[in-house]
């Protein structure tokens, strides 16, 4: 993998050092400041945010889709404009603040624009606003006696061709110097207008002029694409609209060819070095293994540990993707490999994301060995080995046990989080290394744990979040991909329903009723909320929950309050529990072990349950405001009930009415138990760049342009010309080359890097 230059300038092509130009050295401090919050930091990040609409001065915008709370651009047609409260002579001026209300259109809605100032200003103003005026107008959505209205927008009038012919800012530069009739719209922050940002554009495509191509020209030919320069002016100064597509498909392009050109340069990277061939060894202790399980291996399972089998026998290490339904047997997979490499003289280590899943982890694998985990102890079986965790909060005296038997050899497994990746811990002979949940863990995280092994070791990562073809290939194009689809036999069918708890209270009260009865049987259930207190603003645990899409919902459920009035209330003769992601570990751990072991009949939590939790006995789950979550995040919380042989029920609450996105989510989750077809609504219903989560792509790197779906021809076209570019330049030689793959590498590491 390419090693990360942070001595000085670390680009090798003038190409990369223009365009990673710190905006203030090219707009000022000042200026630069006003684009922090849109994460553009550079000429680079500046050019590549691009106008979401042109309008040709006949066009309007859509003033329904306007919400609460949010920065807008709009181009619309004023009706009327009034004055309030205005005279010259102060003696003469009537009660409150001068004011000019301008009602402007779309032909089909109504929006107030309301503005304060001096009198001769508002005077000014009313003489740009008048009757049949079209404009732009900028500022932030607000309430004000029921209606949405813009409070003192920025606003620039238009002539029918689109250029600009006055407004609130006099030398507002909307069309480029040659007087093009497109105005582009920008996404907007705070006080950034989108004029400013058309104005900052055209300065920095002034410092980028003769700019050189970062792309080969066999490439640019092959792909059909306009050079770079001239693109950044096609999105930004265009003459026409066909100037833009041509822009936005180089963009694209650009998107998907940097994000193939390092997946394929991970791929040769990895093939070229060497691994130790961890061969499948009879009668040791994956066969002891086997022999003590109770069921009969899926033909998904045998088939999927076949492939892994064959690249841990390899010489070059093993780069794979394992992914499967809720349910799946993806930890038995990953067990059985492990003793292999156990088997063959190595070790193995299992990366999870947080400690309830580590410690799942722990006495998931623990529990499946029996006394093959006895390693090291008096009377353990030939073939046992040692299993230990490591995690942030393991006491002293049981961290530094398990750090020598991880030293010595004497843990075959080691499991843990991020504890894994600090210095006092060593390995003996990491052969293979496990990363669950992927998608919270940067590519930079998995190097840190590979390096800790003296010659480069197997990796295997797992994900319980179904990931559709096109985005597998963008995302883990690095990877080989396995995938379990089959359900082992025995798992229980789980019905789920929609509750819209404003029109169906009542069935709310039936829903904590059908806990008590499940209870009754002998059943366990879970409660699900979206945040931990009432004062907390954040999401739950510090998940990022979705939008219900309206922008005016009531603040979610905490865990804490609803603990306190189902104990009190509907549950009230249960045994009722609360688990969140702030406990302290000890805290969590033992009310995951109370609700394991049935000592528990109901746990009330948050997300801190979605994965690894495995209690086959839990039949119920209430999930509250559930429109706060993501259709995997749904997906995943459902999959913790109908592990077993019972079935079970899943209500999702909310308050979100049927026209609304939110609710679509629901309805979708509630047709279908196949994680993969969720997947694919998933995507495309969100960016992709936020369907695995931030720290997979990156700090600045989710894609802005590119469209998995829409755009899987063209990622297929980037992928074979990135393999044939490394086919001809496996070192990077070509220094564009090069800093396109670092560029992309360094944004991934950007989360990774900050933290430590």
């Amino acid at each position: 993998m390419t090693t990360l230059r942070v001595v000085g300038s670390p680009w090798r092509s003038d190409t990369f050092r223009r365009l990673s130009t710190r905006l203030e050295n090219v707009l000022g401090a000042k200026t630069a400041k006003l684009f922090e919050p849109l994460k553009i930091i550079t000429v680079g990040d500046l050019m590549r945010h691009v106008p979401r609409r042109y309008f040709s001065g006949t066009e309007l915008s859509d003033l329904s889709t306007l919400r609460e709370g949010e920065e807008v651009a709009v181009m619309a047609e004023v009706v009327e404009a009034r004055t309030f409260n205005l005279s010259d002579r102060p003696a003469y001026r009537s009660p409150g603040k001068s004011r000019l209300e301008a009602i402007i259109t779309d032909h089909r809605g109504k929006l107030t624009c309301t503005f304060f100032g001096q009198p001769r200003l508002i005077k000014y103003w009313q003489s740009q606003l008048g009757p049949g005026a079209r404009g732009i107008f900028a500022g932030k959505v607000t309430r004000f006696n029921g209606r949405l209205q813009l409070a003192h927008p920025d606003f620039a009038i238009v002539d029918e061709h689109g250029v600009v012919i006055g407004g609130a800012k006099h030398n507002a530069a909307l069309v480029s110097a040659s007087g093009v009739p497109l105005v582009g719209l920008y996404p907007v922050s705070g006080k950034l207008r989108t004029w400013t940002i058309a104005d900052c554009a055209a300065l920095a495509l002034e410092s980028l002029r003769g700019i050189e191509d970062p792309l080969p020209e066999w490439v640019r030919r092959a792909a059909e694409v306009v050079d770079l320069e001239s693109a950044f002016r096609a999105v930004h100064q265009p003459t026409d609209k066909s100037v833009i597509n041509q822009g936005r498909q180089r963009m694209r392009f650009d998107e998907a060819f940097a994000l193939q050109l390092t997946m394929a340069y991970r791929r040769a990277d990895a093939a070229s070095h060497h691994a130790i061939p961890r061969q499948r060894r009879g009668g040791g202790l994956l066969d002891a293994f086997d022999a003590r399980l109770p069921f009969i291996l899926t033909d998904g399972q045998i088939a999927v540990s076949e492939e892994i089998m064959a690249d841990l026998g390899r010489t070059h290490p093993m780069q794979r993707l394992l992914q499967g339904e809720v349910g799946s047997g993806k930890t038995l997979v990953a067990l059985r490999a492990m003793l292999a490499v156990v088997d063959a003289g190595g070790q193995a280590a299992l990366l999870a994301p947080t400690e309830v899943l580590a410690a799942q982890h722990f006495h998931t694998i623990t529990g499946m060995l029996g006394e093959l985990a006895s390693g090291g102890t008096l009377g353990a079986p030939d073939h046992a080995t040692g299993v230990v965790l490591i995690t942030g909060s393991t006491a002293a005296g049981r961290r530094r046990e398990a750090t020598l038997q991880a030293a010595s050899g004497a843990a075959g497994i080691v499991i843990g989080t991020h504890a894994l990746l600090s210095s006092d811990v060593q390995f003996a002979d990491l052969g293979l290394v496990v990363v669950d949940e992927q998608h919270r863990f940067g590519v930079e995280q998995r190097a840190a744990l590979s390096a800790k092994a003296k010659v480069r070791p197997h990796v295997l990562v797992m994900t319980a979040t179904p990931i559709p073809r096109s985005v597998a290939m963008t995302v883990f194009g690095d990877l080989e991909t396995s995938t379990l689809r089959e359900i082992p036999a025995g798992r229980a069918d789980v019905t789920t329903v929609v509750v819209d708890t404003v029109h169906q209270p009542s069935w709310v009260q039936r829903g904590w009723q059908r806990i008590v009865e499940e209870v009754g049987r002998g059943r366990q259930a879970y409660v699900v909320c979206a945040r931990i207190s009432s004062s907390s603003s954040s999401g739950t645990d510090g998940e990022n929950l979705e939008s219900n899409a309206e922008g005016e919902a009531a603040p979610a459920v905490a865990v804490e309050d609803l603990f306190e009035e189902l104990r009190s209330g509907p549950l009230a003769r249960l045994r009722v529990e609360m688990v969140h992601g702030q406990l302290p570990s000890e805290e969590k751990d033992a009310v995951m072990g109370r609700f394991a072991a049935g000592e528990t009949d109901v746990l009330v939590a948050t997300t801190v349950i979605e994965v690894g939790v495995d209690v086959p006995n839990a039949s119920a789950m209430v999930i509250h405001d559930a429109d706060r979550f993501g259709i995997s995040q749904l997906h995943q919380l459902r999959g913790r009930i109908g592990r077993g042989a019972y079935p079970g029920v899943c209500l999702l609450l909310t308050t979100a009415g049927e026209e609304n996105s939110a609710r679509e989510r629901l309805d979708a989750v509630a047709a279908t138990r196949d994680g993969f077809a969720l997947a694919e609504v998933d995507l495309e219903q969100r960016r992709e760049g936020d369907v695995l989560g931030a720290s997979q792509s990156g700090s600045r790197s989710s894609l802005k342009l590119l469209r998995v779906l829409r755009d899987a021809d063209l990622i297929a076209q980037a992928r074979t010309l990135a393999e044939q570019c490394i086919a001809q330049d496996p070192e990077l030689s070509d220094p564009r080359l090069a800093d396109i793959v670092l560029d992309v590498e360094m944004d991934a590491a950007g989360d990774w890097l900050e933290r430590g």
